[in-house]
């Protein structure tokens, strides 16, 4: 593959280079409504160049959630018509299910079943890839000790020896045994690093921690994730130790490449590239993107400053020539292994718009083990041998179902519909 990735890096231009580092969303430009203020005059951070004219220019790599006709018409665009025919990679938050839907990963956790997640993240991935998605943002392996933090729920918890096994079996089920089957996807193993760890609960703050901590805790189940061969990593919004993850080297580089020997590329959160100005260690875009390129993040998600700041910066020398390349190398060896050139289009028809019957039942069964019994020691007859008195204990249903259930102390149970339980 080396070979064929570096003949077709040989042949690009500088700006095509630079463009499979960039990632833009593929939705279309939206005109300014007649007497109405045109978004760049609201707030000019959020207008982007057009995705579809990039692409057609070869100056877009990866594109952000699109799916389905509006992906395979981009796709279309960037095979047939940019210049070296190099398709495009689309990304999408696939968290707990595409169209089928499964508990959430804290409580997939609470199944300690890593057989069953790998089935779970199986199914999710081959529906995301009928609608063109190769690339998913999951799993989230950030291990949670401050239950504050807003995205608990998203995480397997607390415990590095659990979390490393579920990591394990999350890239496994997505990416199967080989990325360019057709029901497989690449992961983005996500926050790198320790984003779990903000102070105080609060999110993008700073994790402020010790190396044994770090190295003991917070990176085993992303080192369990790339030892399972997960093809991407994704950068956390949080400063560690005070250097931003988007433009930390001993992170990206020391630990990530000179240690575990990662080998696909690590693409930055949204827009976290652009946020170390705000964090105090950029001065301005071209800084953060120099910083961050030379950290070791290959992909810049919706900051437009790779694309904006990287020409100028390559032509003075201040990113070499050989980090651009190996960054460019490292995208495009994910893309071959995906099988990408050779099928870039979706199947007509093919793509999964509603939840599938034939994976109901793997998604009863994830909910069956994901539920959490917690024993009321309240109860008289819950400790010390009371043997009289009405219990109450709840099952958490979606508000649609909502049950509850009375145990007397014989242990038999009546069904109270009346009571909406929402969880």
């Amino acid at each position: 593959m080396r070979v064929v990735v570096d003949d077709l890096i040989s042949r690009m231009t500088l700006e095509e280079k630079i463009g499979q580092l960039v990632q833009y969303d593929g939705q279309p430009v939206i005109p300014p409504v007649p007497g109405e203020k045109a978004p760049a005059e609201i707030n000019p951070e959020t207008v982007h160049p057009d995705g579809l004219m990039l692409i057609e220019k070869g100056q877009l790599g990866t594109v952000l959630n699109t799916w389905g006709p509006r992906a395979d018409l981009l796709q279309h665009a960037a095979v047939e018509k940019s210049r070296l025919h190099i398709p495009l990679l689309f990304g999408t938050d696939v968290i707990h299910g595409y169209r089928t839907i499964f508990p959430l990963p804290l409580a997939m956790a609470s199944s300690f079943d890593p057989e069953l997640i790998e089935q779970v993240a199986h199914t999710a991935g081959s529906e995301a890839a009928t609608g063109g998605t190769k690339w998913v943002y999951s799993p989230m392996v950030d291990i949670v000790r401050d239950a504050r933090w807003g995205r608990v729920a998203e995480s397997s918890g607390e415990d590095p020896y659990l979390g490393s096994a579920l990591a394990r079996a999350y890239v496994h089920g997505y990416q199967g045994k080989d990325l360019a089957d057709p029901e497989s996807v690449a992961v983005s193993v996500k926050h790198f690093a320790a984003y779990g760890g903000a102070e105080a609960g609060r999110d993008y703050n700073t994790v402020d921690i010790s190396d044994i901590t770090l190295r003991q805790v917070y990176l085993q189940p992303y080192k369990a994730a790339v030892e399972a061969g997960a093809a991407t990593m994704m950068t956390a919004f949080n400063a560690l130790n005070g250097v931003p993850s988007s433009v930390n080297p001993y992170l990206m580089t020391k630990i990530l490449r000179d240690e575990w020997h990662f080998d696909g590329f690590v693409v930055s959160d949204f827009g976290s590239i652009g946020e170390t100005i705000k964090h105090g260690v950029a001065l301005d875009g071209a800084t953060a993107a120099r910083k961050a390129i030379n950290a070791g993040v290959e992909v810049d998600m919706m900051s437009h400053l790779y694309d904006k700041e990287l020409p100028a910066l390559v032509k003075s020398g201040k990113v070499s020539q050989a980090t651009l390349d190996e960054a460019v190398r490292r995208v495009l060896r994910v893309k071959f292994a995906l099988g990408l050139f050779e099928h870039p289009y979706t199947r007509p028809g093919a793509e999964v718009t509603a939840a599938v019957p034939e994976h109901r039942p793997i998604a009863r069964k994830a909910a069956a083990s994901a539920a959490v019994i917690v024993p009321n020691w309240a109860c008289p007859s819950g400790r010390g041998g009371a043997t009289s008195g009405t219990c109450k204990s709840w099952i958490i249903q979606p508000s649609y179902q909502p049950l509850s259930l009375l145990m007397t102390n014989n242990g038999e149970m009546s069904v109270n519909t009346s009571i909406n339980a929402f969880g």
